[in-house]
């Protein structure tokens, strides 16, 4: 193994915590792997990594190591992508909540394969918190208004949201007007992967957002099965305006309180400070940004079919 293939190997070991994750995503035997760090520390004279039967991480040493790698062989990649027209190669990893996936990510693909036909993908489907470094995990895309995280975040767009139950469902409990016309009335709870709370219905009133929390005899993880049970008669849900279109034309569901509808949610890519520079995630953020941004997607954000606020 050369010399740079062992800092990249040596990166990405601090990043995935694993000899073995990282000599899978090297595509190396994982003894390989064991050699080529033995012999960088030898050669070096200080340790690099600290490893024990359950814990295994840089030293001060290997961290100050690392930060110096991820300079060098980003500026190492892009200088050779910018001379020599190659194009960008290797796996990307990212993470997209399924429908999201579904609906915005897959049709436009072959397009973007075929543009980079040496790239390959890994797509992870999710909406809680990923811990992109730890995790291996090159970039996400997430909807809603994000934490600092100390992430690189680019804004894609907006998804619109509404408001909707079944037409059996408002029989029995009448339509409200207001949001103060809520009362007697419930909801399909939608938890917070990220707090292990329900998350409140939101409404726009007099230009602030307004948060009610109804009763909820059913919570729910999942986007499509909060839609499924809503169809059902069990409550009210919210969620992205065209990923109910169908249901609305159908009769399955009928929007309601559209004066007061929440504020529309971004729709960001974030990605680590380390892989700002990476060819790979360099292009399918553009791309993402080309596709999304553009509008020509507009619809396929908004049939994201995730929780109406940020889980």
């Amino acid at each position: 193994m050369d010399k740079l293939d062992t800092l990249r190997l040596f990166v990405r070991i601090v990043e995935r915590r694993s000899f073995v994750r990282a000599a899978n995503d090297m595509q190396v035997p994982r003894s390989t792997a064991t050699d080529a760090i033995k012999e960088l520390e030898a050669r070096l004279k200080v340790r690099l990594i600290q490893r024990t039967t359950r814990v295994l991480a840089p030293t001060l040493d290997g961290e100050a190591f690392y930060q110096r790698c991820v300079r060098i062989l980003a500026d190492i990649d892009e200088a050779e992508h910018a001379f020599s027209g190659a194009l960008p190669s290797g796996l990307l990893r990212i993470d997209v909540h399924g429908a999201m996936a579904r609906r915005l990510l897959l049709p436009h693909l072959p397009a973007f394969l075929g543009r980079y036909p040496d790239l390959q993908m890994h797509i992870g489907e999710g909406d809680r918190w990923v811990d992109l470094v730890r995790e291996g995990v090159d970039c996400v895309v997430r909807v809603g208004e994000l934490a600092d995280s100390g992430m690189i975040v680019r804004r894609l767009g907006e998804m619109a949201e509404a408001t909707a139950a079944s037409a059996d469902y408002l029989a029995r409990h009448g339509v409200p007007m207001t949001p103060a016309g809520l009362d007697g009335h419930e909801m399909i709870g939608f938890v917070s992967s990220r707090t292990g709370a329900v998350l409140p219905l939101e409404f726009t009133v007099d230009g602030k957002a307004h948060m009610v929390t109804l009763p909820a005899r059913l919570t729910v993880t999942g986007a499509d099965t909060s839609a499924a049970l809503a169809c059902l008669g069990f409550g009210i849900i919210q969620a992205p305006r065209h990923r109910l279109d169908h249901d609305f034309a159908s009769g399955a569901l009928v929007e309601i309180l559209a004066p007061y509808a929440p504020a529309s949610l971004p729709v960001s890519v974030l990605y680590p400070h380390s892989r700002q520079l990476s060819p790979r995630v360099r292009v399918f953020v553009d791309w993402l940004v080309e596709t999304i941004g553009a509008g020509q997607a507009g619809a396929a954000i908004a049939g994201h079919a995730g929780p109406h606020r940020h889980a």
